[in-house]
């Protein structure tokens, strides 16, 4: 009721307000009281004492991928993120777990997330942040495959008739109530195969989409698009990634993506026509993405993973087009920003295979691209032969583990162990022991409310239903769960800037971006392979120390050689050959002693270990020498030594009364400048801007 529910959520202000007795400020927050459970691993866990202990001692854990990266535009961070959420239902190992089951939950389901967020601004209020959601799953089908054979390909076989669409039925049901209309559907499965092998699952797939299309709205129709990625990869006349980025753009213009800002004018001023033909959901100062996109083959794995990629590039040129970080709503391959968001979706992939499949990727981008290594071809085979070693001895084992830690199985005195079971079929299909009393409508296949909010997905509409499962709590504006700048920087606690992972993370400017001097630093410039910053470090070090060392003396540092100076021996020998060469080392300073009469003697090398506190040194000794300048053919007198004037710059100057000091009209610019970018506001980059960015970039990483 509604007076329970007043009286919930005053229990929790009245716990969790720990600040309001100190006078701090605190603000009211509506967060969901459960997490979305689907993709929560230990829902089962704490069950028992989720009704005992405090919320903030429950911990909800995921499975599946978080990878993050720091891209810096002229200065400016961008931190790109990718989450990926492997769904807890139907789960389990490749060949063990295929289709649906009777629920609509597929097997190797996975919701990936790519967050952008303007970093220079540290605050979920007044910062600029975007995102863009797709989905991975297998074949909503009742099919599997016999490993019994011990083949590396085992037929596919369909389990169980299907004529009406059922299970595929609640799949798409549960689809429209979480991400909305349009739901699309990228089948990447062979169309043409002298032996029926994935073909199979294409016939049932397609006549099943266009049943259920027959009863939704035309508007709100199930789009299908059917393509065969290994045949045009085998194709020489194909291009694999010009026709995904064809099929990306069209899919990102239907979905949209969401931000929390509105558009900038520089938008309205100069519109670029395909931003303005995207399918976003315009809210209250923000875009919204309606619908989602989802991508398939038999594994979902190889294909499936370079699919993706292709729409998260699609989808990230849009997403920094919105932000105001270029011009155009396009990104080139071979660029900083490309490379660093391929590298991100390699360890998605890499990380996801490992889990549902028992090895790394297989193919990837490199290898749809043809410029892959030759070294590239081995390492596919031993991936291979890891896959199916994984696939044919430790995924059973594996399986167990999964569903006793999902709790499917629950151990008890009455019911036979876990591992003299013959199959785990019965675990994961719950009715098909029993009949099912309310069985859905085929016509009618969508759930009750679902196309009254359409393209808006259920779950997120302020209908009845939904704000029961609201709660209402009141925290502190100081609290972690809703302040960034006190979550990250933990200014209650003594902590140094280099040991944040804004520092340790994946820079472009310091990992991609070519050490050269002279080369345009902007990360949206193509570059050619030997041009890489990768390349062009050899034999650098990774360790963190070396880190921590490399970056506060890039200051004072030399530039480093270039490739053809740049030898296969160590750092250590290549430094004790210069020094015996005789040349000055760049760890000594020349210090200049001077005579009485102002003559210099000799230079001398000083090693202080240091090379900033030398240099420090050497810049004091400098002002005391330039400090009162006296002509030396003069005789020296006392009066002309001792030159005592103000020092102070403010006309009067004392304990009572001080006067402001005049500001000029570029200090008080360079302040705007810095309001502005607070409030969200960023002037453009001037000529000045960029020359002082391409040095500060030489100084520190080159």
């Amino acid at each position: 009721t509604v007076e329970e529910v007043h009286t919930r959520s005053s229990r929790q202000q009245d716990s969790f307000d720990i600040f309001e007795d100190e006078g701090l400020p605190t603000q009211g927050q509506t967060a969901p009281s459960e997490p979305y459970a689907k993709y929560v691993w230990n829902g089962k866990l704490l069950e028992r004492v989720k009704d005992t202990v405090h919320p903030d001692w429950l911990m909800y854990i995921i499975h599946g991928f978080c990878g993050q990266s720091k891209l810096l535009i002229y200065g400016r961070p961008v931190h790109v993120t990718l989450i990926a959420r492997r769904s807890s239902k139907f789960a389990g190992t490749r060949f063990l777990k295929r289709g649906a089951n009777c629920e609509g939950d597929v097997a190797n389901e996975v919701e990936t997330e790519q967050i952008i967020h303007d970093a220079s601004v540290m605050s979920f209020t007044a910062g600029s942040y975007s995102s863009y959601v797709q989905v991975r799953g297998s074949v909503p089908l009742y099919w599997s495959q016999d490993i019994s054979t011990m083949m590396p390909k085992p037929p596919i076989r369909l389990d169980q008739a299907d004529p009406y669409a059922h299970v595929a039925a609640l799949h798409f049901d549960q689809m429209l109530q979480r991400f909305g209309s349009p739901i699309i559907i990228l089948n990447l499965v062979k169309k043409r195969e002298k032996r029926k092998h994935e073909k199979i699952l294409s016939e049932e797939l397609f006549p099943a989409v266009i049943n259920l299309n027959q009863f939704l709205p035309p508007e709100h129709c199930i789009d299908y698009i059917a393509w065969d990625m290994a045949r045009y990869t085998k194709s020489k006349l194909y291009n694999v990634l010009d026709r995904l980025s064809m099929i990306a753009e069209n899919v990102v213009k239907r979905t949209g993506f969401f931000i929390n800002r509105s558009d900038f004018f520089c938008h309205t001023l100069r519109p670029d026509e395909r931003y303005t033909q995207t399918g976003q959901t315009r809210a209250l100062l923000s875009h919204l993405q309606t619908g989602v996109l989802r991508t398939n083959c038999v594994d979902c794995l190889d294909r499936t993973n370079t699919a993706q990629f292709m729409v998260g590039k699609c989808a990230l040129a849009y997403q920094l087009y919105a932000l105001g970080m270029i011009d155009k709503p396009k990104l080139q391959f071979d660029t900083d920003c490309v490379r660093l968001f391929e590298e991100l979706y390699e360890d998605h992939g890499d990380t996801l295979s490992l889990q549902y499949g028992g090895s790394q990727l297989v193919h990837r981008v490199k290898t749809y691209r043809k410029i892959a290594p030759w070294t590239q071809h081995s390492k596919d085979i031993m991936q291979t032969l890891s896959r199916y070693y994984s696939n044919a001895f430790s995924d059973a084992d594996r399986q167990d583990a999964i569903n006793l830690f999902l709790q499917v199985y629950q151990p008890s005195e009455s019911k036979p162990h876990l591992w003299e079971l013959p199959t785990d079929f019965y675990l994961h299909q719950r009715n098909s022991m029993a009949l099912t009393h309310d069985r859905r409508s085929y016509t009618y296949w969508w759930s009750e409310g679902i196309l009254s909010y359409l393209p808006l997905p259920y779950d997120e509409v302020p209908c009845e239903e939904n704000m029961k499962k609201v709660g209402v709590r009141r925290v502190n504006r100081y609290d972690e769960s809703i302040d960034t700048y006190t979550e990250f920087f933990k200014p209650y606690e003594l902590t140094s800037f280099d040991d944040t992972f804004c520092i340790a993370m994946t820079n472009s400017a310091r990992e991609l971006m070519p050490k050269t001097v002279g080369v345009d630093p902007s990360p949206f410039t193509v570059r050619k392979p030997e041009e890489t910053g990768k390349s062009a470090v050899i034999g650098a070090k990774s360790s963190k120390e070396e880190t921590v060392v490399q970056r506060k003396t890039a200051a004072s540092a030399p530039p480093p050689p270039s490739e053809e100076q740049i030898s296969s021996s160590s750092e250590d020998d290549s430094e004790d050959d210069r020094d015996d060469d005789g040349s000055v080392s760049q760890r000594s300073t020349p210090v200049k002693l001077l005579t009485e009469s102002g003559e210099s003697v000799r230079t001398q090398e000083v090693w202080d270990g240091k090379r900033a506190d030398t240099n420090t040194g050497s810049q004091f000794a400098y002002l005391g020498q330039n400090q009162h300048k006296l002509e030396r053919t003069e005789p020296s007198v006392l009066e002309n030594a001792i030159n005592v004037v103000p020092v102070s710059c403010f006309t009067t100057d004392s304990i009572y009364e001080v006067s402001s000091p005049q500001v000029d009209r570029d200090n008080r610019e360079v302040f705007e400048g810095h309001v502005l970018t607070g409030l969200g506001q960023v002037r453009s980059l001037c000529r000045e801007d960029i020359l002082m960015y391409r040095e500060y970039i030489k100084n520190r990483y080159m």
